[in-house]
């Protein structure tokens, strides 16, 4: 490929660092530009990963030299912002979730349809080989019936953690608490290696942080279209934090998958490549962010961000789309709803 790909960025707090890490790591891209409304950010951003740096959200959408803008602001600002930049004529990419609520998602999707624009979500979970390697053998049926899949989100967060912005834990930016924040992304594989979610039944509750308008434990039932049954238990309160496991259950098979590793690979019928699939994700790469939000790596953005460059490049869909992106939010609403209602919601 020739031609190289300027990104820009919207929000430069801790997440827009591991998207100037993933961009500045694909050869045929670079970071060209940040913008950060806060007096400084953008300069000390810039100077650490390139790019011209921008305190003006209209010079920057301004700057036509930019190809795809990604957005990394909280989640509750997710929307104008993702619009501006595809009325602007950018192709955008917004970090997860695509925005707090299924309304304001499907704005974001109407003004790419609208404007003729790739829109993408980053859910970089589904781009580890581990996750591809579990979603190629539920498609080829190596499973069976799928009977269950599980979703565990048991993470821990200091005090510190959700005093240190006051966006954090407040239903209007944050959307949500350890379901939608630290969840969304084991949400998003529960509906991708299990099939569309027909309801939920959640209970939930603020038990170990204070001054905060959002969950930190929450456990929910989950009755998948295909008959599957399924749980899902998220909390931001258990020390010290454990690594986001995924549990796949079928009647010919089942599998284990806890971050990118694969703790359990088992069928009635072995193949020569099983021994070799459980050798080679036997250990996991990063810390998931169990205990630490930082602990993660960029290897899935990156991946992520050559697929949608990809896309444009052959005017197709990039794999995790906005329509894609707003599945999980889908779910996670219902699952709120549920939790205030007392009783089954049916996930539209």
């Amino acid at each position: 490929m020739d031609r190289i790909y300027n990104f820009g960025i919207i929000g430069l707090g801790a997440i827009a660092r591991f998207h100037a890490r993933a961009i500045n790591d694909i050869p045929h891209a670079r970071l060209y530009a940040g913008y950060d409304p806060v007096e400084g950010r953008a300069e000390a951003f810039t100077s650490e990963f390139g790019g011209k740096a921008y305190s003006n959200l209209d010079a920057f959408l301004a700057d036509k030299e930019m190809d795809i803008v990604t957005i990394t602001t909280p989640s509750g600002c997710h929307r104008d912002v993702a619009i501006a930049a595809l009325d602007a004529g950018f192709d955008v990419v917004v970090e997860k979730p695509l925005e707090i609520t299924v309304a304001r998602c499907n704005d974001i999707i109407k003004a790419a349809e609208r404007n003729g624009r790739k829109l993408g979500a980053v859910f970089q979970s589904r781009y580890y080989d581990s996750s591809r390697v579990v979603k190629d053998a539920i498609e080829r049926g190596r499973l069976g019936k799928i009977v269950m899949v599980d979703a565990y989100v048991k993470w821990y967060r200091s005090q510190e953690y959700y005093d240190s912005g006051a966006w954090r834990g407040t239903k209007a930016i944050d959307g949500g608490g350890a379901l939608m924040n630290q969840s969304i992304h084991a949400v998003d594989l529960l509906q991708w290696f299990g099939g569309d979610v027909d309801e939920v039944c959640g209970v939930s509750g603020t038990v170990a942080h204070r001054n905060i308008e959002v969950e930190d434990v929450l456990v929910s039932t989950v009755r998948f279209k295909n008959g599957a049954l399924g749980v899902i238990e998220a909390s931001t309160s258990v020390w010290p934090g454990f690594f986001k496991r995924m549990e796949i259950l079928g009647t010919d098979g089942s599998i284990v998958l806890e971050e990118e590793s694969i703790k359990e690979w088992r069928f009635k019928e072995e193949t020569e490549e099983d021994e070799l699939i459980r050798k080679r994700f036997a250990t996991t790469g990063t810390g998931g962010g169990a205990s630490d939000p930082n602990s993660i790596g960029f290897e899935g953005h990156k991946k992520e961000f050559e697929d949608f460059i990809d896309a444009i490049e052959h005017d197709r869909r990039p794999a995790v789309d906005g329509i894609e992106g707003r599945k999980a939010v889908s779910i996670i609403e219902a699952v709120y709803q549920s939790c205030e209602k007392g009783c089954p919601v049916k996930v539209c």
